[in-house]
């Protein structure tokens, strides 16, 4: 079968997501045709994600949420004016993702969370399937529970994510842990895509493989670069402990060295996973991708929700014992619960079995 990726371009997950269906789908016979990711003024496309492709890559202008002046969290505020104010722009990235659907041949269009993919739907009488794939579908499965009145916003967030799946015949949800489908809202719960690489650090029992090691240092990933203000106000404090932050601040190069126990890197997907095999423990601003590769490789978290999206992560992955949440880069709380931690192996079965359970949905079961 041919195959069309369209992924939305903000932060690391979806990318490395869409990384590891292709190999997955070429590696079973199918063909991915083209990969269509958007963009916006505040992002670069990371070059870990071209080199490490099969199929061309296009972008397209798209809705994203812009940083605050602080360039901590996204400023929603900002967020919607812009959009709306620059809302004529999109059309012709929808005229665009119509055309390429039609004219690629796919057989399937694969949604890596892209709202103009949903919108491009409404619009257009588009006959090839969609599937959707995102942590976020399962955010309104009927069993999922978010506590009421916690999480104001998480509406507009399942808005949001209902109109990014508009016209798909199945909405597939990672999960940190397996739940029933929910019939209802068409979700097929499934596990994490994980990079083969990750996969390779554990042996087949679940042990630690040769490459995995229990380091000293922290590692940490911020999708907004104010958030290092936290991390130079923590290392003050505790000048002796190594600290070694990833971020994707272009405009500081590869590597900004602070001093022997603080550096900051430029995101590299390759170095990223060696250092996350080799680290005491993992702070990060609560994507749900880092999650899951920590969780899989048995490290502590820290989570610093920088949105209502990851708020909801930080929420789900405490109910999986994975870490604990805070407002801000708190190193302390991180090392506190890293004395009492314990991995959760059934994670890694469930993680495992991620490969049968897509080619299943995308291949043999592509109708909900």
């Amino acid at each position: 079968m041919r195959y069309l990726f369209i992924i939305q371009g903000e932060g690391r997950g979806h990318l490395t997501q869409a990384m590891t269906l292709e190999r997955l789908l070429r590696e079973n016979g199918h063909e991915v045709v083209e990969m269509l990711v958007g963009k916006s003024p505040s992002r670069r496309l990371p070059e870990f994600f071209t080199r490490n492709v099969c199929a061309p890559v296009a972008q397209f202008s798209s809705i994203n949420f812009l940083p605050s002046h602080k360039n901590r969290k996204p400023s929603m505020v900002k967020s919607v004016l812009y959009n709306a104010f620059a809302f004529f722009r999109y059309f012709p990235s929808m005229r665009f993702l119509n055309r390429k659907i039609r004219t690629s041949g796919a057989d399937v269009v694969v949604n890596f969370y892209e709202m103009l993919v949903g919108m491009t739907y409404m619009v257009h009488r588009i006959k090839v399937p969609q599937v959707s794939i995102g942590h976020q579908y399962l955010f309104f499965h009927k069993d999922f529970g978010i506590p009421f009145g916690h999480y104001p916003g998480h509406e507009s967030l399942n808005l949001f994510s209902r109109i990014s799946s508009y016209g798909a015949v199945k909405r597939l949800a990672l999960s940190f842990r397996p739940m029933p489908d929910d019939l209802s809202g068409r979700i097929r719960v499934v596990p994490p895509l994980l990079r083969r690489e990750v996969l390779g650090l554990r042996n087949d029992d679940g042990s630690d493989g040769p490459g995995m090691s229990r380091g000293d240092y922290i590692l940490g990933y911020m999708l907004n670069a104010g958030f290092s203000e936290d991390v130079l106000a923590w290392h003050r404090g505790h000048p002796h402990t190594e600290l070694r932050f990833f971020w994707d601040n272009w405009a500081e190069g590869k590597v900004k060295k602070i001093d022997d126990k603080l550096s900051f890197h430029l995101i590299d997907d390759k170095e990223f996973l060696k250092q996350m095999a080799g680290c005491r423990a993992y702070a990060s601003t609560a994507g749900f991708e880092s999650i899951c590769e920590a969780m899989y490789l048995g490290k502590p978290v820290l989570m610093v929700p920088s949105h209502i999206e990851q708020e909801i992560n930080a929420f789900d992955a405490k109910r999986s014992n994975a870490g604990v949440s805070a407002g801000r880069f708190d190193m302390d709380a991180l090392l506190e619960f890293a004395e009492t931690f314990s991995p959760d192996n059934h994670f890694v079965d469930w993680v495992r079995s991620a490969p049968e359970v897509f080619l299943e949905e995308l291949t043999e079961n592509l109708m909900f």
